[in-house]
């Protein structure tokens, strides 16, 4: 039997409608990690926080919308920009990390799974639709289009829908600057096989995992404030760290997915990181140049969203490949043919890359 290709057949995206601007922030208190507040204005982080970060605003879930919500819309999405109907899908694997937490709850919710729920909520008959969730951190949607890739060359499935969504607003710490970066947002893929002649679709892809000391460089703990409920838990991250590492190891990891594609650095139009932070990506894509001896030009093969949308996690990479395919992201556009690269890095510490060709 001939090996399909595995192809994006339909994406989606939702992002909420509520804009929180950086201003949003100049009345909270926030606190260093030894629980001391700082020394300087929250003007004066503010400022720091945007040069660094990039982040001028980012979006944040209604009161009403739980993720699920949020997965479900961008899986209407998908199915409609998709060649298939909704009873031919095979699994539904969904990328998450805090459930259907509600507004003003700290309490994660992941039963039923999310997966599950969106099955529902689409209103899909089918037993054999299978669903499931995975926790991976950032690289969560990425890693689901491995799993799918995997799955649909071993001969067993032919539709996959994978959905990447976050609501990190509400597992935040007020009282942490870094909080600022987290936002929410979905975004869903069909991946399907494929037996076009020419090759296309996912080419190949790197994966790995970092648990030693890098384990806790993303967790939850406390809030930085002191006196607060210290059973309530909220994303912390060692920035420095995180950097260290994902300047370090993501470059390496799309040079390993581009040496198992058997595809060459100078064909690669565009790169879609995830959206953490604005000089981290640039600054990894300078490494990947080094790699090569080529100079990356960011502008041109980097495009961002995370100005407007803040890091939305699993979403970061699936709204960034719908927008550009809608011609939403100006200046950045695909066709058929190129070669780009999907990656991303976080809790776990997990990397991965994908070389696909459109």
């Amino acid at each position: 039997m001939k090996t399909p290709n595995v192809v994006f057949n339909g994406i989606g995206s939702y992002v909420p409608d509520k804009i929180i601007p950086n201003a949003h922030f100049l009345n909270h208190e926030f606190y260093m990690e030894n629980g001391q507040p700082f020394d300087i204005s929250n003007e004066e982080i503010i400022r720091k926080f945007e040069k660094i970060t990039g982040i001028k605003e980012r979006r944040y879930a209604n009161d009403d919308q739980l993720n699920s919500d949020l997965g479900y819309l961008a899986a209407v999405n998908a199915l409609e920009n998709s060649s298939i109907d909704k009873e031919e899908l095979d699994y539904i694997i969904y990328a998450q990390n805090f459930g259907d937490m509600k507004a003003g709850s700290n309490r994660v919710d992941n039963m039923p799974s999310l997966a599950a729920k969106v099955k529902h909520k689409l209103k899909i008959k089918n037993p054999d639709v299978v669903c499931y969730d995975i926790i991976f951190g950032c690289p969560g949607w990425v890693q689901g289009v491995i799993q799918a890739f995997q799955m649909i060359r071993s001969g067993f499935c032919r539709n996959v829908m994978v959905i990447g969504a976050e609501t990190l607003s509400r597992v935040v710490d007020p009282h942490d600057r870094d909080g600022m970066i987290f936002s929410d947002g979905s975004g869903a893929t069909i991946v399907s096989a494929s037996y076009d002649d020419d090759r296309k679709g996912i080419l190949g892809f790197a994966n790995r995992t970092d648990a030693d000391e890098e384990l806790n460089y993303l967790a939850m703990a406390k809030s930085n404030k002191p006196g607060l409920d210290e059973s309530a838990q909220y994303i912390k991250m060692k920035g420095r760290k995180i950097y260290e590492y994902a300047l370090e190891e993501v470059a390496t990891a799309m040079q390993s997915a581009l040496r198992r594609s058997g595809i060459f650095m100078e064909n690669i139009q565009k790169v879609l990181i995830h959206q953490a932070n604005e000089k981290m990506d640039e600054a990894i894509l300078r490494k990947l140049g080094q790699l090569y001896n080529l100079k990356l030009e960011p502008e041109n093969m980097m495009p961002m969203t995370i100005q407007k949308f803040g890091n939305n996690s699993v979403a970061t990479v699936p709204v960034m490949l719908d927008m550009i395919l809608k011609g939403k992201i100006e200046g950045h556009h695909l066709k058929e043919g190129d070669d780009i690269i999907l990656a991303s890095v976080g809790a776990g510490m997990h990397i991965n890359a994908i070389i696909y060709r459109m």
